[in-house]
């Protein structure tokens, strides 16, 4: 599990690797402004991806993440806007 106080370089960093695993690429060849679709990211690697950014972020999302959020500049900029929401006031 990843801490919340993860920064966002690392966080869109761990998402390209992701997609790449799943895509079965290098990660130099993920573009995070190229919707996850056109790479051919399915809806069994959509939930896929979800739940493991449930797990590294410890929280729960939705199952259309992914869908809601297509690219990976996206998916990163709202996640760091949740983790932003759970840190207490004073550590933001």
């Amino acid at each position: 599990m990843a801490s919340n106080a993860e920064g966002p370089a690392d966080l869109r960093a761990w998402l390209t690797g992701c997609v790449a695993q799943y895509l079965r690429r290098p990660e130099t060849e993920i573009d995070p402004t190229v919707r996850l679709a056109d790479y051919g990211l399915d809806s069994v690697y959509a939930l896929a991806l979800c739940g493991d950014i449930e797990t590294h972020l410890d929280m729960r999302l939705s199952e259309t993440l992914v869908w809601d959020y297509p690219t990976v500049d996206e998916l990163a900029a709202h996640l760091e806007e949740l983790v932003a929401a759970q840190q207490p006031a004073g550590a933001r």
